[in-house]
């Protein structure tokens, strides 16, 4: 019963269970196909039971429906799983809920049910139940930053798995950034030719002196990218791609050197970055770079659905414009007071392109500076401040603040933690995050859409690291994103750590290298690699 993130209603029938076996059939309702072969190819993996279809009518049997009255009741992400000793039924309000009840079926199986092969003499078997659950909030994410270190398509599904195990339903795909352009634009080849690639890497903070002389890189053709959107569409997550502007882009300058501020350097002279930090290269404000991005967000509307697609926004240092006389001309030509809106008018031309197409521009806190775009919603990332003033002017946001939720930072204050970095966050820090702050009006808390978590992978040099950051903690923050609580009940942390170590055992047969609760492995440590930590108390926390 130890599930995660924790149900909204729970109630035993009895303390019996059903146990399923080589007989045990799978009755499969209209909109229930797509749960039924997740749960025949992932469960049927783990146990070695066929699921057979089977008369719904019948004893030792599962049933999966989709039921409009769920919807009414529960939502259309919400379900009801009921377990009785002749059987189960799961139903959900829409094949999203559904998909979602077969998580917590799963979690219920026990942690061997999370293996891709069967061990010997296990008894598969469900508590007698009766389960009622349903999000609170329609924008769970995860935020995954493939420019500063590439993650391989494989990985990228893996994770896209260990979300949909969380009841994650946005993947943050971060595309762009100064040390690498991660995605195939036809009609930009140099983008991935150049742009993909660096030379060398940082190794640590950027104030550390150590370098990994290897070049790296990497990309995802178009037909990777679409393989990895219909992967995510099956276990119903959103994949929302991002492309920086007019910040933090050095590798597209680096390979488009007519991109950049050309009246002030030489940008012919630029390579993809290869330390750490926030770039003082930035696309210059002219016509040019817009029909260029134009051209790159054209095709990216072909590859992604989402109806979000992230334009960054964030920490564009804006001194190259404040030298530039094209930049400085092109603030008389629009009478906008300064740099901040030269970058507001920047953000609100991509806000009206992708509106013109059925399509909704979301930013990082960055763009309220110098007025906000009409139709923009917002990442508020530097704390809640910004989420608070979009809110009350009516813009949506989703909530990731790095006091709560930016999973780089350090998860304790141990002078073995790998390349510490920024303040302490501890997995019952997340689990203390609440999205919705305080100060809202209910009016106004309707525009928060949800929460992310966020994995920037500076430090992350491989696979293992990003695991080794991101869990235990994801699953704090899974729960907190699923469930959000009256602000007259603090959540229960104890509880919570307690059905952590039945979760720890479901993450040891994923194979997730994860940090364990007394502190990192020998071979999760970086000896000697200089971090970036912080003392004291976040602000704003």
């Amino acid at each position: 019963m130890d599930v995660i993130p924790e149900p909204v209603r729970t109630h035993r029938h009895g303390p019996g269970f059903w146990e399923l076996g080589p007989r045990t059939g799978l009755s499969v309702g209209k909109g229930a196909d797509g749960t039924a072969r997740w749960l025949r190819g992932t469960l049927g993996a783990a146990t070695g039971l066929p699921l057979p279809p089977a008369d719904g009518d019948g004893d030792d049997v599962l049933r999966l429906s989709v039921d409009p009255a769920v919807t009414g009741e529960l939502g259309a992400e919400g379900y009801r799983l009921d377990v009785l000793p002749t059987g189960a039924h799961l139903v959900g309000g829409g094949p999203a809920g559904l998909f979602w009840g077969a998580q917590t079926l799963r979690q219920l199986l026990g942690p061997d049910a999370f293996r891709r092969a069967p061990l010997p003499g296990r008894t598969w078997r469900l508590p007698l139940v009766r389960i009622e659950d349903s999000p609170s909030f329609g924008w769970r994410g995860l935020m995954l930053d493939v420019a500063r270190h590439f993650m391989p398509k494989e990985g990228v599904l893996r994770h896209l798995d260990l979300m949909a195990a969380h009841k994650l339903n946005v993947f943050h795909f971060h595309l762009t950034d100064d040390q690498g352009w991660r995605v195939e634009i036809e009609r930009h080849p140099r983008l991935t030719e150049v742009g993909s690639w660096r030379a060398r890497t940082k190794t640590g903070h950027r104030a550390s002196e150590l370098w990994d002389e290897k070049p790296h890189g990497g990309f995802y053709t178009q037909d990777d990218i679409r393989e990895i959107v219909a992967f995510a569409a099956e276990r119903h997550i959103t994949v929302v791609p991002e492309i920086d502007v007019p910040g933090h882009s050095q590798a597209a300058i680096a390979a488009y050197p007519e991109l950049g501020n050309t009246d002030v350097i030489d940008t012919t002279s630029l390579s993809v970055w290869d330390t750490w930090g926030i770039s003082p290269n930035v696309l210059a404000p002219t016509d040019t770079t817009l029909r260029f991005y134009e051209g790159v967000f054209e095709e990216l509307l072909d590859l992604f659905p989402s109806e979000f697609i992230h334009v960054g926004g964030d920490e564009c240092l804006k001194d190259q414009w404040r030298r530039s006389p094209t930049a400085q001309a092109r603030i008389a030509e629009l009478g906008v007071r300064d740099e901040d809106g030269l970058q507001a008018w920047f953000i609100g031309h991509f806000d009206t392109w992708l509106s013109a197409r059925g399509r909704r521009l979301i930013g990082w806190d960055e763009i309220l500076e110098g007025g906000l775009a009409p139709g923009a919603a917002v990442s508020s990332w530097r704390g809640y401040a910004g989420g608070v003033a979009a809110a009350r002017a009516g813009h949506d946001v989703v909530m990731c603040p790095e006091q709560y939720v930016y999973l780089d930072h350090r998860q304790a204050p141990g002078a073995d933690e790998p390349v510490p970095i920024g303040y302490v966050l501890t997995l019952e820090d997340v689990y203390r995050f609440e999205p919705v702050p305080p100060e809202l009006t209910p009016e106004q808390a309707r525009h928060v859409l949800g929460a992310q978590a966020n994995v920037w992978t500076e430090v992350m040099e491989d696979a293992g690291r990003v695991d080794y950051q991101t869990f235990p903690r994801l699953a704090a923050f899974a729960e907190v994103a699923w469930s959000s609580l009256p602000a007259s009940r603090e959540r229960d942390f104890a509880g919570f750590e307690r059905r952590m170590s039945a979760h720890c055992r479901r993450l040891d047969a994923l194979g997730v290298a994860y940090r364990p609760p007394a502190g990192p492995r020998p071979w999760q440590r970086r000896p000697g690699v200089l971090g970036r930590p912080i003392e004291g108390t976040p602000p704003n926390r």
